[in-house]
């Protein structure tokens, strides 16, 4: 049996509105691995589970394994249903066949509520990133370029004729300005970007759709930043990586609309309850 490691990466997935947004989640699958997924009433958190606050997704509701290295996902007689890419795996309290996940699949626990607006009503929509790379071993040259742009911003330095744009507005980015920089290295004036800001904790860049916590922790010490640029600026000198280079992003994935349910039957005492 092999023993090498799978990474997995779930983050939610941001819509315009209603979207339940919660903490990034990231496990190691070796090919026993289960990892249950459900509305569970444990009040010890268990590595093997996940567990959402949303009515509409049901205590045993899905499941996902590793097998022969490639990920799965089963629904497990969930009353409102698993979506992956807007099509539902089985019906309602039936177990599905197993379905292979690609990366950047998008995942949906239930349905909503009769159209609530109450978060606790609200399907849960998840992307999944299978094997993503390190923040600190996918540092792009264009990150090193946008980090080394915004420094010159703010010490009102232009050591070159390139001047950058806010890809929301359009209108050139520039000293004296309120900017917001989103981990993926792209820029946006502070106002422009502010209405993506709602469902913070998340942040969904409009560029490269990449997702990020901005609660993440932050602590690093200067020396090992420092480290980091120069070990980059080594290795692109060593490669001849021109400076345009892009920044390697997750492929993109197209919205899934809200799946409503009018009438929703509460069939059992598994989901919807007070």
């Amino acid at each position: 049996m092999s023993t090498k490691k799978n990474h997995l990466r779930i983050v939610p997935h941001i819509e315009p509105s209603h979207s339940v947004v919660f903490d990034i989640i990231q496990r190691d699958f070796s090919n026993d691995t289960v990892l249950k997924i459900g509305r569970f009433t444990d009040k010890v958190p268990s590595l093997d589970r996940i567990t959402f606050k949303s009515k509409v997704v049901s205590r045993g509701h899905a499941e996902i394994w590793v097998e022969n290295d490639q990920f799965y996902i089963r629904d497990t007689k969930s009353s409102s249903g698993t979506f992956v890419n807007r099509t539902r795996l089985s019906l309602a309290n039936q177990e599905s066949q197993p379905y292979a996940l690609s990366n950047g699949d998008i995942i949906q626990l239930g349905v909503d509520y009769q159209n609530s607006s109450e978060e606790i009503y609200r399907c849960v929509k998840m992307k999944v990133e299978i094997n993503p790379p390190e923040l600190s071993k996918s540092l792009s040259s264009f990150g090193l370029n946008s980090f080394k742009t915004l420094r010159n911003i703010a010490s009102n330095e232009n050591t070159s004729d390139t001047v950058d744009e806010c890809c929301i507005c359009l209108y050139a980015i520039a000293p004296f300005q309120a900017l917001f920089v989103a981990p993926c290295s792209h820029s946006f004036h502070f106002k422009c970007c502010y209405p993506l800001l709602q469902s913070f904790p998340g942040f969904n860049c409009p560029l490269c759709r990449s997702y990020a916590d901005l609660n993440a922790n932050v602590a690093i010490d200067t020396d090992e930043v420092a480290q980091m640029l120069k070990s980059r600026q080594i290795e692109d000198s060593c490669h001849n990586i021109p400076s345009s280079s892009t920044n390697p992003t997750l492929d993109k994935v197209d919205d899934i609309s809200h799946v409503h349910l009018e009438n929703l039957a509460l069939s059992d005492n598994d989901d919807i309850v007070s």
